[in-house]
């Protein structure tokens, strides 16, 4: 099941895609990594699921990744007489903490730290930012508005707040629950949603223990702030354009997209972008021309992954969303001007002898005309560095541990397989030499660049470089 690209796809279960015929067909088509929304669905629904993904690994040999994304807090206005209320541009409204059903005039609004942070000028947006209210006055329970933007507001919908940081954990009671549950089944990424500070990645790391991988869902604008210091906490990132374009104007959205795969790359970390990539296919075979431009532009920018939502989990299309993703990423990285991207953006090494290894590795690759990288890790920190370097010979990460291999899964280029641990040198080359002709990256006559850390197994020993050819 080798891919003939270096972006990877990752694709949502849900309704759409919870038999073994349906996700058999994603992972066929091309998708490497699988979300579960924990949103949605019970966790019956989530490990029946997953077990299917583990039946698929052991049946075509190759390790799969699966994310948990946790739901976060969620802020929603409260009920509606009659279910909902019309409020008209100009008019006042009022949210506050009183129980009771609302109407125009006014609703309640079950979360006090919203008021605590709030102050004249600021803006609360509602129903994913189709009605914005400005605050003229507030107070500890209570928030005076005026109505900027009118329309239909109905029971539960959710409330944004754009100006501020909440003094909030992005690990609810719910959430806490669900995480529990995720890495006892054995998920290999947890996605958080709402980060707003370093500390929240630091919260999250205590609790997860390294027990499975941190993504860092980047969907407010104050994480902009800090955004250098959440990346580095954590171990991958999403940028996550649902909310961060509610909360921020649609002429900003791209390059802060760009901004932030920029400071991802910089410091190695996976960088996932997700959200409406191939959103008419949720209802459409085909994409719109925009769609498929917007999907291309994260590829040029050198992001490790596209990811598809509803368009897989609920869509009418799942296999036909992979499929068009695949052959959009497979075209535009045949492109020279891919090639000139990757090499204009590649980023200096850092002053260390691993660093030092995995760019000169990449260096003789591509000088000798390489069939592979191949690269020994046990943590994924050495196969991270050679997915950084952004070289155009297919990478082949070899780890003993299973777990490992499912979180590199998620990587641009890299290919990994789980194989067994080396102590020597001949090993390193044996195994590496029979491991690229399995998985059909090499033949008989072809080279190989091969990097690894003595003493084998250390976390992050990055030394060696070795040139090797197959017999």
């Amino acid at each position: 099941m080798r891919r003939y690209r270096k972006a990877k796809i990752v694709a949502t279960l849900g309704p759409a895609t919870s038999d073994k015929q349906s996700i058999s067909a994603l992972f066929e088509a091309g998708a490497d990594v699988f979300r579960m929304n924990f949103s949605h669905g019970t966790h019956e629904d989530h490990q029946a699921r997953l077990d299917i993904v583990r039946g698929l690994e052991q049946e075509h040999g190759r390790p799969i990744g699966v994310m948990l994304d946790l739901q976060g807090p969620k802020l929603r206005v409260g009920e509606f007489k009659d279910g909902s209320a019309m409020l008209v541009a100009g008019a006042a409204f009022r949210l506050d903490l009183e129980p009771g059903l609302g109407d125009e005039n006014r609703a309640e609004l079950p979360h006090p730290e919203i008021f605590a942070a709030l102050e004249p000028g600021m803006n609360l947006l509602v129903n994913d930012g189709r009605i914005r209210l400005e605050v003229i006055d507030c107070g500890p329970g209570f928030a005076d508005t005026t109505v900027v933007t009118g329309g239909k507001i109905s029971d539960h919908k959710g409330v944004n707040v754009p100006d501020v940081a909440l003094e909030l954990s992005p690990l609810t009671a719910k959430d806490l629950d669900d995480l529990r549950f995720g890495l006892q089944m054995g998920v290999d990424w947890v996605a958080l949603s709402f980060v707003q500070r370093p500390q929240d990645v630091a919260e999250a790391r205590k609790l997860i223990a390294g027990r499975a991988g941190i993504m860092s869902k980047l969907e407010k604008p104050m994480v902009l702030d800090s955004l250098e210091e959440i990346v580095n906490l954590s171990d991958a990132v999403m940028v996550a354009r649902g909310d961060l374009g509610v909360e921020i104007p649609p002429e900003d959205v791209p390059s802060i997209q760009k901004r932030m795969v920029n400071v991802c790359r910089d410091s190695g970390k996976p960088v996932i972008i997700a959200t409406q990539m191939l959103e008419s296919m949720i209802e459409s075979p085909s994409p719109t021309r925009a769609e498929a431009s917007d999907v291309a532009t994260a590829v040029y920018d050198g992001a490790d992954a596209v990811m598809l939502s509803a368009e897989t989990a609920a869509g009418a299309y799942p296999t036909e969303a992979v499929t068009i993703m695949d052959r959009i990423i497979r075209r535009v990285e045949k492109d020279p001007l891919y090639v000139q991207q990757m090499n204009a953006t590649r980023q200096a090494p850092e002053a260390t002898a691993a660093d030092a290894i995995t760019a000169a590795v990449r260096q003789v690759a591509e000088t000798i005309s390489a069939a592979a990288i191949v690269t020994f890790t046990s943590t994924g920190s050495t196969t991270l560095r050679a997915s950084r370097e952004r070289p155009m010979v297919p990478i082949m990460g070899l780890t003993p541990r299973l777990d490992t291999a499912r979180r590199l899964a998620l990587a641009w280029g890299i290919h990994c397989v789980h194989t067994d641990d080396v102590q020597t040198f001949g090993d390193m080359v044996s195994l590496s030499i029979d491991a690229a002709r399995r998985e059909e990256f090499a033949e008989p006559g072809d080279a190989m660049a091969i990097t690894a850390g003595v003493p084998f197994g250390t976390p992050g020993a990055t030394n060696i470089l070795r040139i090797a050819w197959v017999e």
